[in-house]
């Protein structure tokens, strides 16, 4: 059974940073491709970055040369590297899998960015 687990959500001031981590579990997902979406309250969900298993990486414009997905397949783990945090950054983050015809999500973690 495919499991996503995030972690390193929390309240930030504006300009900080923090690194999100998702945790999977329950099949090989070296081969996968890896994806962080947010939603923020009364918003669609939107892709934020995504990373393939040969590591090719595309952001969101609004995220470009701010945030860095990352993976290490050994612990079958990705990250997310916010720097120069914003207050429209303030979503529910959610790790997603696509295996074939199925999309697997975690249950989202809430980064709260201040001003």
């Amino acid at each position: 059974q495919v499991q996503l687990v995030e972690s390193g959500g929390g309240l930030f001031q504006a300009g900080g940073s923090l690194r999100l981590s998702c945790a999977a579990s329950g099949t090989r997902f070296s081969i996968y491709v890896m994806g962080w979406y947010r939603q923020a309250p009364g918003k669609q969900r939107e892709l934020v970055a995504r990373i393939t298993g040969d590591r090719t990486t595309n952001y969101a414009d609004s995220v470009k040369g701010r945030f860095t997905i990352s993976r290490d397949n050994a612990k079958n783990t990705v990250y997310l590297q916010m720097n120069s945090l914003k207050p429209e950054d303030t979503a529910v983050y959610y790790c997603n899998v696509p295996i074939g015809p199925e999309q697997y999500w975690g249950q989202g973690t809430q980064v709260t960015v201040s001003s």
